[in-house]
């Protein structure tokens, strides 16, 4: 269904509504998930995928009706015993502050409450004060900071080391 809202009499604005479902993300999917960081970037969540095919992670893709992924995000179940640690959560840029975060979120918190845990757990970096106040807004509370380090290609296509200070939040599901 999609869904247009003319606002003015002959305005060219309007209101466009797309539903969208949550599914896991599938290897296929990768080359629509460009947006969502570097060719390195993607070789990572593509190892991730094979983590998820044995059960140690989750990683979820929110897609449209054409079932293009716009929203991605990892629920890590071996960082911590008691709790499902969120990472690498991205939403497609032209998206964004429009209510896909939240819904990757929610369902990834059903999935760490499926797997039978209580509590999840992700770290944002400081200098990151947009994520960490949706995560604020949905409950998650700082309970520590520590550093945090991973190659990141630039683009030149050079691989550098991003080092960075992450605030670490949690939240009782």
């Amino acid at each position: 269904m999609l869904t247009a809202v003319i606002t003015g009499h002959e305005s060219a604005d309007a209101t466009v509504v797309i539903p969208v479902s949550v599914r896991d993300l599938l290897p296929r999917d990768l080359p629509a998930c460009t947006w969502s960081g570097s060719a390195t970037h993607l070789r990572h969540v593509e190892r991730e995928l094979v983590r998820a095919a044995a059960g140690e992670v989750d990683y979820l893709a929110v897609c449209t009706p054409v079932d293009l992924p716009v929203a991605i995000g990892g629920i890590d179940y071996q960082v911590s015993r008691e709790a499902g640690t969120l990472w690498q959560l991205a939403v497609l840029p032209a998206l964004q502050s429009r209510g896909l975060g939240t819904l990757l979120i929610r369902a990834a918190e059903q999935r760490i409450r499926n797997r039978g845990l209580r509590r999840a757990e992700l770290a944002v970096e400081e200098d990151n004060p947009r994520a960490r106040a949706l995560y604020e807004r949905l409950g998650y509370a700082v309970y520590g900071r520590e550093p945090d380090v991973w190659d990141e290609e630039g683009p030149d296509g050079l691989i550098r080391r991003h080092e960075t200070m992450c605030v670490l939040m949690g939240r009782d599901l």
